[in-house]
Parts: structure tokens; C-alpha cells; sequence
């Protein structure tokens, strides 16, 4: 099985194009390792900026560039990005509406033994909580490539969280991409599965796991969380039980979106897994993830005792969903 880092395949395809296009230009907080920006910095210096470890002043001197015309990605650890600068990305990007990307890498907990202090487990529902800023988690290489590439003709502030490491191809090369248009992997009527980021691959083992054992599910790859694609998820909702699957707090991000939505427009069965509300275990991503069950033998178990109480427990129409009723 084909692996590949997000982070690697973001870089190769930002230098690809900014040779063709003089006005792209990456930004960097003593991140170039992290970012991968090392071959991009010295194959086109007049296009790179090192802004030394100053968030804040990278998300200024990126909306400078793009006032005068630039289409600047800033590229850094997620932790940092999203908690030192936010009120400058709310300010300088969101409120202003400059055409500038942020591109956080190591997010969730890509940082494994480095711990709390670079873990990235609280920045999607940050960035979803500002007006006006697009956010967005690439499953895998193949799809961050196709992000990168529309990003650089997309106009507006956007917030991009990938992992660090290797991971499983979700797609093939060159698959299709469109923000804010959620991806069907997988179609079945017993539960819906939905996730995002690099818990993408993980679900869509869940769903081999849960049919050996009877049971058929959708997988849906919800790169985008916002805006969201709340059509899909309301289609998803038809099978009567929902999990979703997240690498993050399980308050604010993709599962948060989804409740918040199903409550008002069609109640369901649903499950959020992710990261507890707690200073979390310290090691690999792996590590973590077995810890908290976030593996497809985990979330296959969630999933089966969401169906044993959508079986067991009587449902009722609820004022305001017209959609919903047993």
C-alpha cells in the first residue's frame, strides 16, 4: 500500500507552481523543517520569506503580500498558528478578507512525544468560529495536492491542518476536489461513518471490519468543515445513527458541526469520537490512538453499540424536523 506525508506532497506541489507563478510565495517561522520548505527556500528565494519564530508578525506580512496582489501561504506547526495568532488571523486575514492560506502542519497529535505543548487538538473549532475563514483537512498526499492546487486559484483566507507523518493513500492521484463538497467513499444503510483528516483511512477500514459482521456503512471524507456539506450529512442521517471521527477535542470540531446541525434539522443516533476534553496521553500518533480507541477496531465498537441503542431505544418526532420521525 502506497504511504506518503501530506506536508511533502503540499510543498512538491506549492514549488511546482510557484515556478510557473512569480506571485505565490511561502512563509516560514523558523519552519522549514517542519513545513518541508527547505528545497522551496533555496530553488526560489525572491518568493520565500523567513519570519524567524513570530507567528503573529507572519500573518502581517502576509496580508501585506496580498494586498499588493500576492498569493502568500504560511506554512508552520498547527499548535502554534492557531493559538498565538488567532486574533491576527481574525483580524488581518478573516476580517479583512486577504487571500492569504494558512497551512498547519503536525496537526492533532503528529508531535506524539513533544505532548501537550505542540499538540493541535483545539484549532478547528477556533477557526471554525471565525466569520469568513475557510477550513479544511486533507485525508491523504494524493488529496493535498489536488487542495494545493485549487487553493492557488481560490480567493480568501483558507486554514489548513495536515499531519506530519506518512500515511495510507485514501485516492488515487489526481482525484477530485472541491471546498466545502464532501466525498462518498462508501455507501451503506446501517450507519454512517464520517471523518476527517487522517482518520479518513482508519474509517474506511472500520467499514470492512463492520461488514464481516452483517453491517453496511457509509464512509464520508468531510475534508471540508467549513463551510460544510450539510446536504451530505443530512443524507447521511437517512440510516438512523451517525459517528463521526476526528483527530481533535470532541468539543468544537467535526463532530460538534454535525450534532449541531442533525439537532436542528434532523435528530439522529449519533456518536462523536475524538480526543477527551483532558490533558492527553503522551506518545506517537499510533500510541494515542489505541489509547483512546481511535482505530478502526475502536470506532467499529462505537459504532455497534450506537446501533444496539438506536435498536433498543424508541425514537420520536421532535417539533421542527420534519424530516424525522419513527
Amino acid at each position: 500500500m502506497s504511504k506518503q506525508s501530506a506536508r511533502i506532497a503540499f510543498t512538491r506541489t506549492l514549488s511546482m507552481l510557484a515556478r510557473k507563478d512569480p506571485r505565490l510565495f511561502a512563509l516560514a517561522t523558523d519552519s522549514r523543517g517542519s513545513a518541508a520548505l527547505d528545497d522551496f527556500a533555496r530553488e526560489l528565494p525572491e518568493q520565500f520569506v523567513e519570519c524567524g519564530i513570530a507567528e503573529q508578525n507572519a500573518i502581517g506580512i502576509a496580508a501585506g503580500l496580498a494586498n499588493t496582489g500576492k498569493k502568500p501561504f504560511i506554512c508552520g506547526p498547527a499548535c502554534f498558528y492557531s493559538l498565538r495568532s488567532s486574533e491576527q488571523i481574525k483580524i488581518d486575514l478573516a476580517y479583512s478578507n486577504s487571500n492569504v492560506k494558512i497551512i498547519g502542519v503536525s496537526g492533532g497529535v503528529s508531535y506524539g512525544a513533544l505532548g501537550a505543548s505542540h499538540h493541535a487538538t483545539q484549532d478547528v473549532a477556533l477557526m471554525r468560529a471565525i466569520p469568513g475563514l475557510t477550513v479544511v483537512l486533507p485525508a491523504d498526499g494524493n488529496q493535498t495536492e489536488a487542495l494545493t492546487r485549487g487553493l492557488a486559484s481560490h480567493i480568501g483566507p483558507v486554514y489548513v491542518r495536515m499531519g506530519r507523518g506518512e500515511v495510507p493513500d485514501v485516492y488515487e492521484k489526481d482525484p477530485p476536489f472541491t471546498l466545502g463538497k464532501a466525498n462518498v467513499l462508501r455507501r451503506g444503510s446501517d450507519v454512517s461513518l464520517i471523518a476527517c483528516g487522517e482518520m479518513v483511512y482508519f474509517t474506511l477500514e472500520t467499514a470492512k471490519l463492520l461488514a464481516q459482521n452483517g453491517i453496511e456503512a457509509t464512509v464520508i471524507d468531510m475534508h471540508t468543515l467549513k463551510p460544510l456539506d450539510e446536504e451530505v450529512i443530512l443524507d447521511a442521517a437517512a440510516a438512523g445513527a451517525v459517528v463521526s471521527i476526528e483527530e481533535h477535542n470532541i468539543h468544537g470540531g467535526l463532530g460538534s458541526a454535525i450534532a449541531s446541525l442533525l439537532a436542528q434539522r434532523r435528530p439522529t443516533f449519533m456518536r462523536i469520537l475524538g480526543l477527551p476534553d483532558e490533558v492527553l496521553y503522551t506518545g506517537t500518533s499510533a500510541q494515542v490512538f489505541n489509547h483512546y480507541g481511535l482505530t478502526p477496531q475502536g470506532i467499529a465498537q462505537a459504532a455497534k453499540e450506537l446501533l444496539k441503542v438506536r435498536k433498543d431505544e424508541p425514537v420520536y418526532y421532535c417539533a421542527g424536523s420534519e424530516h424525522f420521525s419513527q
